[in-house]
């Protein structure tokens, strides 16, 4: 009997998502009964806003809402981002050259579907979010990772990118707020990666999801803002998650050029259709109504992170950049590293955040999740309480 075929190559390489891993594992230990902390979510603790919940219920009684929707969007949630688009991004686009996606990870994907061919390089800023690798591969490219340490607060800079770019680069990844690090790129520092990038014909794949989640001040200035002519080679990718604790609704979006938009629309036209219309009402609801619950939770996020630096930075080894966009604090721990803790000696980050699980129950992401070792990922999206005592833990396990 001849054997079966074999199963897709291209997918058996995608590793799992290493940040819902640990959070499954984390979730897991905590049925099992142990009392374990977890920053391992890039999930807001927050409930959604009462007002986009009606409007979702509102929109169960719409049979309208039943049936078969244009593929790329209602046209009227479509207004809607293109309308954001203008006030928060700078750049004035037609409802037509928006996609409304499951999720920003599937603008992310199709995004990269969009503009890569088979062995382009794509320019990853480190530490990276760990689905873009993944996404990238998935579209037949190469990721070229070009690393930022913290003493660079987690930013490449155009010599970096210079230096990694060859005749096969087509693609660069742009991400302020930056998910794992939570760096914000200055208006100077983004208008030059822009200028680079139009200079030599790159795209730019900016993903724009935590641009409402800025500290002290700061400004996520977008790239298409900073460098308007970036805006025929660029596509900005974003959703209602984060900023409105919408996680769970899986609602994001695409905009860009119109005939990227128009091939990836064909794309989505067969990958899925329409994304769920009561989601698409409560994203329309969000986007349009107060923004008065956002802000109280851009306040609660910014008052935990102000806790969690400070008491991250108590424990001896420990180097923790201040982030100023994000939910994410992303401290160096080399410095603990090839030393004994609790009878273990860890040599990598992945080792160190198997000791702080067991030792202290405190669930974190290793670095080896986004680039090199030596480094965690710890998001302070959850309460107040949970954040002090999950983060005490460490400061009683580093101190023995």
């Amino acid at each position: 009997m001849t054997e079966r075929a074999p199963l897709s190559r291209k997918l058996s390489a995608i590793a799992e998502s290493a940040t819902l891993k640990v959070d499954a594992k984390a979730k897991a230990l905590q049925a099992a009964g142990r009392p374990v902390i977890s920053y391992a979510a890039g999930e807001p603790d927050f409930a959604t806003p009462q007002f986009i919940v009606d409007a979702a219920a509102e929109a169960l009684h719409n049979p309208a809402n039943f049936r078969y929707t244009p593929a790329a969007g209602l046209p009227v949630l479509r207004e809607a981002i293109a309308a954001k688009t203008l006030r928060d991004s700078g750049l004035e686009v037609d409802p037509s050259q928006v996609i409304v996606t499951n999720g920003g990870k599937q603008a992310v994907y199709q995004a990269f579907q969009t503009v890569v061919n088979p062995g382009d390089e794509v320019l990853l800023p480190a530490p990276y979010w760990t689905t873009y690798p993944e996404a990238i591969a998935l579209a037949d490219g190469v990721p070229v990772e070009v690393f930022a340490g913290a003493d660079q607060d987690y930013k490449v800079t155009v010599e970096q990118l210079e230096a990694a770019r060859t005749d096969k680069t087509t693609a660069l990844v742009f991400v302020s707020p930056s998910n794992p690090t939570g760096s914000v790129y200055t208006l100077e520092e983004t208008e030059a990666i822009g200028r680079w990038a139009v200079e030599h014909g790159i795209w730019i794949i900016s993903d724009e999801i935590y641009q409402n989640l800025v500290y002290e001040g700061t400004r996520a200035v977008s790239i298409v803002e900073a460098v308007p002519e970036a805006a025929d080679q660029t596509i900005l990718v974003n959703g209602v998650a984060k900023t409105y604790a919408m996680t769970g609704w899986r609602l994001g979006w695409m905009v860009g050029p119109k005939d990227a938009i128009k091939i990836a629309g064909n794309l989505q036209s067969h990958l899925c259709s329409n994304v769920n219309n009561i989601a698409q009402r409560a994203a329309l609801a969000a986007l349009s109504g107060p923004q008065d619950e956002v802000e109280q939770m851009r306040q609660a996020f910014d008052r935990r992170r102000k806790l969690i630096v400070a008491e991250l930075s108590k424990i001896d080894g420990v180097e923790v950049p201040t982030p100023l966009g994000a939910f994410y604090a992303y401290p160096d721990v080399r410095g603990l590293l090839g030393r004994e803790w609790a009878g273990v000696t860890p040599t990598t980050s992945l080792e160190l955040a198997d000791l702080i699980l067991e030792k202290a129950e405190v669930a974190v992401v290793p670095g080896e999740a986004f680039g090199p070792s030596g480094y965690l990922r710890l998001s302070y999206a959850l309460g107040d309480d949970a954040l002090l005592e999950g983060v005490q833990r460490m400061q009683r396990l580093f101190a023995s």
